[in-house]
């Protein structure tokens, strides 16, 4: 079996023939070499591109919210959505998830394990989504994805996508519970909680307020701790957030 080998790729992984090695490391080195003709979005395998292409032709759409998958195991898992089945179970705190590496990435709340370290800097993450948001954020300057609407620009193209919701008042996110619609996936979350007591309250161990998305919980926290990461350029304040620096910078121009 070929060995990915740790010199070259920086993981332990192994592949079952050589295309599949070839394949997997292209994800470490970044080559996109399949272009979609109808979106241009760019992929690092041929598999890959031909699945997103199902999501053009309409192969696999949802019956409730009119979603386009590329294949028939992501379509089953986007209908856990709406028929609100949850089979993965945290062994800790009993929280539900619809898919696996929820779960698996659930798990690492509890065990602190952050598996995903920055080639950049000594920073370390739980989640590669984190990983990956992290290093456009910080180390890169690159914005290659414009909004057609108002031509703001964005470093990756999920987070294109997600702005254009706000143009084209795309609401993919329904409520099983009532006729409510959401732009974003944290806003369903948020209103499950709220209005239909469905899902798990995240409690803060020192004053028990309860948050329904862990980055608020975080933010929370910086403020019990007293941290304050966000130094003002033109005067010595120092913030618990980026937004609450902004906000203080407009002050300033």
């Amino acid at each position: 079996m070929p060995q990915c080998l740790s010199v070259t790729f920086k993981c332990a992984g192994s592949c079952c023939n050589d295309a599949s090695l070839i394949a997997h490391g292209k994800r470490h080195t970044g080559d996109q070499l399949y272009s979609c003709n109808e979106c241009g979005k760019r992929f690092s395998s041929r598999g890959g591109l031909y699945s997103h292409a199902n999501i053009h032709t309409g192969k696999y759409r949802c019956t409730e919210c009119g979603k386009c998958c590329g294949n028939n195991s992501r379509l089953d898992i986007h209908s856990r959505i709406h028929s609100g089945d949850k089979p993965y179970k945290c062994y800790v705190c009993d929280k539900a998830f619809s898919r696996s590496e929820d779960l698996n990435r659930h798990v690492r709340v509890h065990t602190g394990d952050k598996p995903h370290k920055c080639s950049l800097c000594d920073k370390s993450f739980s989640q590669l989504s984190h990983l990956r948001r992290h290093e456009h954020r910080t180390h890169s300057s690159k914005r290659p994805y414009q909004c057609p609407y108002c031509d703001k620009l964005f470093k990756t193209n999920i987070e294109q996508k997600q702005h254009l919701r706000i143009h084209t008042g795309a609401k993919p996110f329904s409520c099983r519970h009532c006729s409510e619609c959401f732009t974003f996936s944290n806003q369903l979350t948020t209103h499950l909680l709220k209005a239909h007591d469905e899902g798990t309250w995240l409690i803060c161990h020192i004053c028990q307020k309860k948050f329904s998305r862990s980055g608020h919980l975080k933010t929370h926290l910086r403020r019990h701790e007293g941290a304050k990461a966000y130094v003002c350029s033109e005067c010595p304040k120092c913030f618990c957030t980026a937004i609450e620096l902004k906000l203080h910078l407009s002050k300033h121009s």
